[in-house]
């Protein structure tokens, strides 16, 4: 809430400290003869397992990217003064936009009772309606946790987790109905009184949003930005006490429960999610698969073996290898797969059936078999029995790749078609929340009409800005750094001048979006943790997880074995 922000005292000097930056081969040379330190060299396809992260590291000092005993990331222990210690570490001139976002971040952030607690969605002073855009929300919130951590200051980030977790303790109601004990809030508010000098919380668990839809990916976020909390800082301390553990398992809970499923995959509502209106994308989609799987494997690192962190942890490694070996077998589409699905044949019955979903191949769209390149492919947006949605979907694709739901052939596959089809998906400001469009009959009977979602604006295939930082962390994670410098170009030859919009309309991206805020601080801290993970790779572990670290569960003799 921007009345009670007090950030003058937050305006000091910046700290600057040496450091150099990716950049083009020549900018690497002239690195080296500046810094006197050895070349780097980055292979096109390389994942950035371990040895290749050590390999780019300037300091030599890297620990393994996926040792969450013991990493902590290059932002741990810098000073907590107000400006970017990366700004200095470039031996040539920043861009003038770092100062800028800084600055409008900053202005950006929640106090509670003299300690911030977060950031608010857009400080959007020429916008008339203020509606939930001064609430701290928790999805809104990463990309400027992850741009605090990295900068050394983590305060702010413990204070949000803690904060959350106490809300999440609340008891939350719809109506009569009352929603489950481990369900995090989808944002909050904090109500300053001016006249008792006191500061009190407001929750919204989903009963104020549009829809009245819980936000299921609200508690998956927590857990993974508890995790880039702990590999930032090394402090195990935050995520073992009991009331994180507890914290932890009740959003396991949920999602770990028995019942009708026949699948691994989460079954949910439209809306939600990051797309929090209807658009066609409830029953199980990518984005909170994606979501979920990264979520279990970081619980799985982070949940103490005791009684009851183990019988979690056996349930999340069942859960893991079930969804994973679904993920990459239905929901993997190439040219070879959309040709297989093509030659489909219907109404099998056995288990020896191939069309195990029963997808018509009637209904695979037309514009797929243009857009499909020779050499790419991706995760589609939804699978369900008769129904393949063919979008694409970009958080839930890039979330894929950090999380290593998608294989290294898989990662590499996505950033091949990300540049094949780099019009469609980036155009002229990353990155196509979703494509194609919605349009004409099919827009009114998906969306209800809706008139924020019209095609090629918002969610219907909008270019977010906020995107950029998952893009760019994929892109560092496979190799592919060059994918993520064009498309830190693109977004820095507008998003300053255009005041920092929520998203922009058209199909390339050229328009502010009809009704996106300006100063929307996601926008902000996006570009940001862009910029210092070019700057700084070893920042990539904070939100990566390596491949390897999946184990398979245990098998254990049935009660009728006898010896």
């Amino acid at each position: 809430m921007v009345d009670g922000m007090d950030v003058a005292h937050e305006m000091v000097l910046w700290k600057v400290e040496p450091q150099c930056s990716i950049a083009e081969a020549d900018d690497f040379e002239r690195l080296s003869r500046l810094l006197d330190r050895p070349r780097v060299k980055i292979e096109r396809k390389l994942s950035f397992d371990e040895r290749s992260l050590s390999e780019l590291s300037v300091t030599g000092n890297l620990r393994p990217v996926d040792s969450y005993d013991s990493l902590c990331s290059p932002g741990a222990g810098r000073s907590v003064l107000d400006t970017p210690v990366s700004l200095a570490r470039n031996s040539f001139e920043p861009h003038p936009m770092v100062g800028e976002a800084w600055d409008a971040l900053r202005r950006s952030i929640v106090f509670f009772r003299g300690q911030p607690v977060g950031t608010i969605a857009a400080i959007d002073h020429a916008s008339e309606e203020v509606l939930n855009y001064d609430q701290v929300f928790v999805r809104d919130f990463v990309p400027s946790a992850m741009a605090f951590l990295m900068n050394g200051e983590p305060d702010i980030v413990k204070n949000f987790l803690l904060k959350t977790l106490h809300l999440q303790s609340w008891e939350k109601r719809i109506d009569r109905f009352k929603l489950g004990e481990g369900v995090m809030p989808a944002s909050f508010k904090v109500n300053h009184d001016p006249v008792r000098k006191t500061d009190t919380l407001m929750a919204d668990f989903g009963e104020s949003a549009i829809g009245r839809v819980a936000p299921v990916d609200s508690g998956f976020w927590w857990i993974i930005l508890l995790r880039a909390y702990t590999k930032s800082t090394g402090d195990l301390s935050l995520a073992e006490t009991p009331e994180c553990q507890k914290g932890i398992r009740l959003i396991l809970s949920l999602c770990l429960s028995e019942g009708f499923d026949t699948f691994p995959t989460l079954l949910c509502a439209d809306g939600c999610s990051m797309i929090d209106r209807r658009m066609g994308v409830y029953g199980y989609p990518i984005e909170i698969q994606a979501l979920f799987f990264m979520a279990l494997r970081c619980a799985l690192a982070m949940l103490k073996p005791d009684v009851e962190g183990k019988e979690f942890m056996e349930r999340i490694l069942t859960r893991l290898n079930a969804l994973g070996y679904h993920m990459r077998s239905y929901f993997w589409l190439d040219f070879q797969q959309l040709n297989d699905i093509y030659r489909y044949k219907t109404e099998e019955y056995s288990h020896t059936a191939v069309n195990k979903f029963n997808v018509i191949p009637d209904s695979i769209p037309d514009w797929i078999f243009d857009f499909m390149p020779s050499r790419g492919g991706y995760f589609v947006g939804n699978v369900s029995p008769a129904k393949m949605d063919f979008r694409w979907f970009a958080l839930g694709n890039c979330i894929a790749i950090l999380s290593s739901l998608a294989t290294p052939e898989q990662s590499v596959a996505i950033m091949d078609l990300i540049e094949e089809r780099w019009e469609e998906l980036v155009g002229v400001m990353p990155l196509k929340i979703s494509y194609p469009a919605l349009e004409g009959h099919e827009w009114s009977i998906v969306t209800g009409c809706d008139p924020k979602n019209t095609r090629w604006s918002y969610h219907n295939g909008g270019s977010w800005p906020v995107l950029l930082w998952l893009l760019t962390a994929a892109c560092i994670k496979t190799g592919r750094p060059q994918i993520a410098r064009r498309a830190i170009e693109l977004a820095e030859s507008r998003l300053w001048k255009d005041g920092w919009p929520e998203y922009y309309d058209g199909k390339l991206g050229r328009y502010i979006g009809k009704q996106a805020r300006k100063f929307q601080t996601w926008s902000i801290a996006g570009y940001l943790v862009s910029k210092m993970m070019l700057e700084d790779p070893s920042h990539l572990g904070m939100i990566s997880l390596e491949e390897d670290k999946v184990k398979k569960p245990p098998i254990r003799r049935s009660a009728s074995w006898t010896a």
